[in-house]
């Protein structure tokens, strides 16, 4: 794993001129759109891109379920919550997790931040999640060994161990594809780096990091790199725009 180049392309970045409010936020605006569309349509959602961005302008698009209105909003609305959190460097914890969620899932008051309570399967998947009396245990686990993990490994292998054991317990009903997402971006600015986009078209990629880690040999650096190759092209792609 080239994290040596990554640490450099950050401090490179750094060392640039500071960006000004109005550049930043155009910047989090074109993002934050884009990766609505593409964490989104990674879980069955209809909107394009462009109806993405219709959408958290205020419009409707009449053909497309009201849900994926409600997924689109819910997701940019989280977004602003996860620039909210990182600048306060609040901790990870179970709370802030389900305050995550609950803003992903506006569309069900009832299940928004709430440990499922029902047993769950993933559709092709080669691990089955813990039934739902194991959810609470193994989240406050998951959350003991990922403070561990911040001490020992990098950032990039933190976050992709996390992500890859945060959805296999799958605590939520439904919206754990999105907040996971939305906790690795959370980790990733905390930690001084770029927000990255897990992108729809790399979506079999991305899957096959969840059968790579629980399959054998059990490990998370399929998603590690996967994290980190897009990580280095957002970095790349700030720096070559403020030289």
């Amino acid at each position: 794993m080239d994290f040596i180049k990554l640490d450099k392309l950050k401090t490179k970045l750094k060392d640039l001129r500071p960006l000004n409010s109005a550049e930043l936020k155009r910047l989090r605006d074109e993002f934050v759109i884009e990766n609505t569309y593409n964490s989104n349509a990674i879980e069955g959602n209809s909107l394009t891109l462009r109806e993405t961005a219709l959408v958290l302008e205020g419009l409707t698009i009449g053909e497309k379920p009201l849900k994926d209105h409600l997924e689109a909003i819910g997701h940019r609305n989280a977004f602003s919550f996860i620039f909210e959190l990182a600048d306060k460097k609040a901790p990870l914890t179970e709370s802030v997790i389900k305050q995550i969620h609950s803003v992903v899932l506006m569309n069900d008051r009832a299940s928004a931040g709430v440990y499922r309570a029902l047993p769950v399967r993933i559709a092709g998947a080669v691990h089955t999640p813990p039934e739902p009396v194991l959810v609470a245990e193994q989240m406050e686990q998951l959350m003991a060994d990922y403070s561990t993990m911040l001490k020992q490994k990098h950032i990039i292998e933190a976050v992709a161990e996390f992500h890859l054991r945060f959805e296999g317990i799958h605590p939520f009903i439904d919206g754990n594809g999105r907040t996971g997402r939305l906790i690795i971006n959370l980790e990733l600015i905390k930690a001084g780096l770029l927000p990255v986009n897990i992108k729809y078209a790399d979506r079999i990629k991305y899957y096959e990091c969840f059968d790579t880690y629980y399959g054998k040999p059990k490990t998370a650096d399929a998603l590690t790199k996967l994290i980190l190759d897009y990580q280095i092209d957002e970095l790349e792609r700030y720096i070559s725009m403020f030289k």
